[in-house]
């Protein structure tokens, strides 16, 4: 029996176009033995222009469209359709690395881990690639709630970047999948999960962070402070509140 990771790739309109390249890098990954991928490509909205730049006749690629609700929900309704064990996040005008989906499925071999996330570089306009703005952990396991004492004690930063997480799709669902927020719904999800389990740092980079003007956490709706720190301020709350649960309730395995 093949074995699965599900790639959920969320899109607006403005990210259409850089669906290409975010599969070029997927059909470029080298699997391990009796391991396959399934990319689902769920786009906010109903204009269908998703589709229409994706291989027909890929049967791994899987595309949706939605009434429009935002990153959260768009996620989510992908997730409805995921096939795999194992969930991986690819932001549209996002790149996998190299062996980047070979070395999350080593990792979570291990069934007392159950999510990981690796390296990041910052892909410029120019097509040059710089190192993530934060300083990245040691490699190796995130013991449960690093992540979010972390996130509690920096000023609401990560010390990981959420849009590398593959986590097991069994966690993901006892989470109730990505938080209902406007914005920073993949930090939600990457603290909800060190709240309840071990992670696991990768120090090979596995993806490429595409910089461009229309990403949405550039816009100055994103950083706008008062909402920025209501969001934040959940996720953390939410984190502390599934920290303090019985375990066993939302563990991974």
């Amino acid at each position: 029996m093949t074995n699965i990771i599900s790639i959920i790739t969320a899109v607006h309109e403005p990210s259409i176009r850089y669906l290409p390249e975010a599969y070029g890098s997927i059909v470029s990954q080298e699997m391990p033995d009796d391991w396959s991928w399934q990319w689902i490509v769920q786009e906010d909205g109903r204009s269908g222009s998703a589709a229409k730049v994706l291989p027909p006749d890929d049967a791994r690629i899987s595309t949706g469209t939605g009434t429009k609700g935002g990153p959260a929900v768009t996620r989510n309704m992908a997730l409805g359709r995921a096939k795999g064990n194992i969930v991986r996040v690819l932001d549209a005008d996002d790149k996998l690395t190299p062996g980047a989906l070979a070395r999350d499925i080593a990792v979570l071999h291990d069934q007392s881990i159950g999510w990981t996330t690796s390296r990041v570089l910052d892909l410029l306009p120019d097509g040059s690639t710089t190192g993530w703005e934060h300083a990245d952990p040691p490699a190796g396991r995130l013991v449960q709630g690093k992540v979010l004492t972390y996130f509690r004690e920096n000023n609401y930063r990560l010390p990981v970047h959420p849009a590398t997480l593959s986590i097991r799709r069994k966690l993901v669902l006892a989470l109730g999948g990505w938080m209902a927020l406007p914005g920073g719904e993949d930090t939600g999800l990457l603290v909800a999960a060190s709240a309840t389990n071990d992670g696991f740092f990768i120090a090979t980079p596995g993806l490429l962070y595409r910089k461009h003007p229309a990403q949405i956490t550039g816009q100055a709706s994103w950083k706008e402070p008062t909402e920025w720190t209501a969001r934040m301020q959940l996720i953390e709350a939410r984190g502390q509140a599934l920290q303090t649960m019985n375990a066993t309730q939302v563990q991974a395995v």
